[in-house]
């Protein structure tokens, strides 16, 4: 849905890769085990795929927190328990290395829906398949968001084992099943005293991703939009106009429509420019800060526009924007977007039927100043006022956006750790898509949270998801790579 779990802006700079020295020689060997240990890697990321755990189709929730715990208690943490929720169940585990500094992570064990048919390669198989200009790529649901980069932490984890070296940080690690709905429920893990309280003893809590773009460049995100997802409904019977049942269509020329009574109200959410409409809605936004702006400014500078709109499928930007504009819509703009539209008869051919029942699905982003109660309470005032009150306002999931410092060591490290690998990551205000990082960065806890890894994938949330395993692309890191990156970091984060 999000992301990474999320929509990460398009990467903004091609990235000559350096062979890394380590600073420390007795890293060698843990680096000699991220090799021996590749084939049980891939193995372990293959069986984790071909269980899918799906929040919206409740399916196989149980047994993917049983596998969550499972993988964890196996790459050495001692303490993983299940944790109930009103929804599905998360996972709580701590890894108590001695160690002077504890590290925050969040992981997410659930995946998007597919469509087999629409797979070149079956998305639970998780096969190894050639593709030109990357190299060798696992495709399956869930290689890039997000079980491919938690994999790889994992095996760091276990090629520290491995080489009988103990870790550099202790670790307290949350996760959840419902990411891909909008993590309903998963406050009520982070905020169980005990798991609060760990952590708070962090210095912050980063996500595993596959960070790279596929020119090899990578960024350092210091927040995410926030996002409400809903559905609106539009009902005869609750309108108290219009059909109780599905009715023949003959009737519309006496009968009122609960479909056209829908649109309508869709049409009062956005101006003729689609640029949000409802009433008080981002009254709060913050808008962007000279330190971000400049950050916009060098992202237009470095990042080609050609080839983020050749990415995209697209020949111009909302309000014919110039590239820099774009950017920082794309950062800054909170929006109202129509996920899916469903009424009456969808199958082939033609039906001749006044619906009874039309249903909007929705999603609103949230930029800084904004909140998922503010908003969901914005939209509700908006609909009453302009005599829409009998439509439903049913959210199911969200939260706030995300923010953090730019000079939180959790961050800085990660800018330390890619320049190990040659890499000039730049700062990026904050991530489109979103992430439940506002469990952590907001109060009570008030802590850094990011997201880091090397490696390259694609695909999320569509057909044909991928991540690189071998790479034949000089500027592209592959598994292997991807699990280095995490030793290196988490040697950096103790320093």
């Amino acid at each position: 849905m999000r992301l990474p779990a999320f929509v990460m802006v398009p990467a903004l700079v091609t990235l000559s890769l350096v062979a890394q020295t380590p600073k420390d020689a007795t890293l060698q060997p843990v680096y000699d085990q991220i090799r021996a240990r590749h084939a049980e890697s891939v193995k372990r990321l293959q069986d984790w795929i071909a269980l899918p755990s799906i929040a919206a189709e409740g399916l196989n929730s149980e047994a993917g927190a049983e596998r969550m715990m499972a993988l964890l208690k196996e790459a050495g943490f001692q303490r993983v328990e299940r944790v109930a929720t009103d929804g599905k169940p998360g996972v709580f585990a701590t890894l108590d290395a001695g160690a002077a500094k504890t590290v925050g992570l969040y992981f997410m064990y659930d995946v998007k829906q597919f469509d087999p048919k629409e797979w070149s390669s079956p998305p639970l198989e998780a096969r190894i398949v050639d593709k030109p200009g990357f190299g060798k790529v696992m495709m399956g649901r869930g290689a890039v968001n997000q079980k491919g980069p938690e994999a790889a932490f994992l095996a760091a984890l276990h090629a520290y084992r491995g080489a009988g070296r103990k870790l550099p940080v202790n670790l307290v690690l949350v996760a959840e099943g419902e990411e891909e709905i909008g993590s309903p429920h998963f406050a009520q893990v982070v905020r169980r005293p005990d798991i609060q309280a760990a952590l708070a003893k962090t210095m912050g809590v980063f996500m595993p991703g596959a960070g790279q773009g596929s020119d090899g460049e990578v960024t350092v995100s210091l927040g995410a939009k926030g996002i409400v997802e809903l559905e609106l409904i539009a009902d005869g019977a609750t309108w108290g106009r219009g059909p109780a049942k599905d009715v023949h269509s003959a009737n519309r020329a006496r009968l009122d429509s609960p479909s056209f009574h829908l649109v309508q109200a869709l049409a009062t959410l956005v101006t003729a420019d689609g640029d949000p409409a409802i009433d008080g809605f981002a009254d709060a936004a913050r808008p962007l800060s000279a330190d971000e702006s400049r950050m916009i400014d060098e992202a237009a500078r470095r990042q080609s526009e050609a080839d983020a709109k050749k990415q995209l499928g697209v020949k111009a930007w909302a309000h014919d924007a110039t590239w820099r504009q774009s950017l920082v819509n794309l950062v800054s703009r909170p929006t109202v977007n129509i996920e899916g539209l469903v009424a009456g008869y969808t199958g082939p051919g033609g039906k001749t039927v006044l619906p009874h029942r039309a249903v909007a699905k929705l999603d609103l982003r949230l930029v800084p100043g904004m909140t998922f109660d503010g908003a969901v309470a914005a939209l509700k005032s908006h609909l009453a006022k302009r005599g829409f009150g009998d439509i439903a306002v049913v959210p199911s999931g969200g939260y706030d956006p995300t923010q953090t410092a730019p000079d939180a060591p959790l961050i800085q490290k990660q800018i330390a750790t890619y320049k190990q690998y040659g890499m000039d990551a730049p700062l990026w205000p904050r991530n489109a898509g979103s992430y439940p990082g506002w469990v952590f960065t907001g109060a009570p806890l008030n802590l850094p949270s990011g997201h880091f890894g090397l490696g390259h994938g694609s695909g999320a949330h569509a057909p044909d998801e991928y991540l690189l395993i071998e790479s034949s692309n000089p500027k592209l890191r592959g598994f292997d790579d991807a699990v280095r990156s995490y030793v290196d970091y988490l040697e950096e984060l103790a320093r």
